[in-house]
């Protein structure tokens, strides 16, 4: 079997190693930094410190831990033709459309006016209801689960549109794609959801550009990745009334710092990452299979197609 290295960031992965090893007792597992990986053949990671993963010269695959591998392709170091893997959870779409959906009425029905501002000054006072259908989504990334999304919030009688970077059709959902689409997209979009993969094009989408195209009173829901956000425009875009708040659940950096004024702002909810978690046994089965398939010299399950970025 290979040499695995278990490698986090912020993040320590030893705890993954009896789980590892309970799933296969054959596994070859070492944690860094104990380990340097100089033997390593499989590092398995989530948001390495850069450049430590060109230190590991017998590395044949890097395995993420989640469907996310921004923290791995970031990597300027990276050798391009070293094989990335990512975790595939059929699980992950339903739990991200019930957390969307959820974010979506924070807005549509006024949870956002009732607890950040009437609340805390003890003021009852209902906001206006109105027919979801008068409530404009505009869902940027209209993939596997972007889709899902989409479908599910016009199921619950939204006005749904979508954009996507190639033309994609789903029924009942006005499909938008390119930059003019894109331009038409936030022209008729009151909530907009961000839920694209992370790519040299998309990073930075959410700033002053976009919002600026957005209707007055537009609110943003980002459970993408947290370099999509140009926070500064955000707090910008919310202090000038232009938006009219924010669900954030990813963030560039995270855990989030204590002291970001993302914490603080009254028009800001954080949530700590929480919209879709792989299940523990989907990542480790992954784990050790692609592990098996390096041993065998097949491809890997779940590969990232570099030039896409996911």
């Amino acid at each position: 079997m290979p040499k695995l290295i278990l490698i986090g960031g912020v993040l320590d992965l030893g705890f993954m190693k009896q789980p590892l090893l309970a799933a296969d007792p054959r596994l070859d597992i070492t944690v860094w930094p104990e380990d340097d990986g100089a033997d390593a053949e499989i590092a398995v990671c989530w948001r390495p410190p850069a450049g430590l993963l060109a230190t590991m010269p017998k590395l044949k695959l890097v395995q993420s831990i989640a469907a996310g591998v921004d923290g791995v392709l970031n990597d300027p170091g990276l050798d391009p033709s070293l094989p990335v893997a990512r975790i595939v959870d059929d699980s992950l779409p339903a739990a991200m459309t019930e957390f969307v959906h959820w974010a979506v009425l924070w807005f549509h029905r006024g949870f956002d006016q009732v607890v950040r501002r009437d609340h805390p000054a003890q003021i009852w006072r209902r906001p206006p209801q109105h027919s979801p259908a008068t409530c404009r989504v505009g869902v940027l990334g209209l993939g596997e689960i972007g889709g899902r999304v989409a479908l599910a919030l016009a199921g619950h009688g939204f006005d749904v549109a979508g954009w996507s970077r190639t033309p994609r059709r789903l029924p009942g959902i006005q499909a938008h794609d390119g930059e003019a689409g894109l331009d038409a997209l936030l022209a008729r979009t009151d909530i907009l959801v961000n839920l694209l993969p992370l790519t040299a094009r998309t990073r930075g989408i959410l700033g002053a550009e976009t919002f600026a195209k957005l209707p007055q009173g537009a609110a943003l829901i980002n459970v993408g990745r947290g370099d999509h956000l140009v926070p500064a425009d955000l707090i910008q875009a919310l202090d000038a009334g232009h938006l009219r708040g924010a669900v954030l659940d990813v963030f560039a950096h995270e855990p989030l710092d204590r002291a970001d004024p993302l914490w603080t702002h009254p028009r800001v909810l954080v949530t700590p990452h929480m919209a879709a978690i792989a299940r523990d046994e989907a990542v480790i089965g992954q784990i050790v299979e692609n592990a098996w398939r390096t041993a065998c010299g097949r491809p890997p399950l779940n590969p990232v197609l570099r030039m896409r970025g996911y």
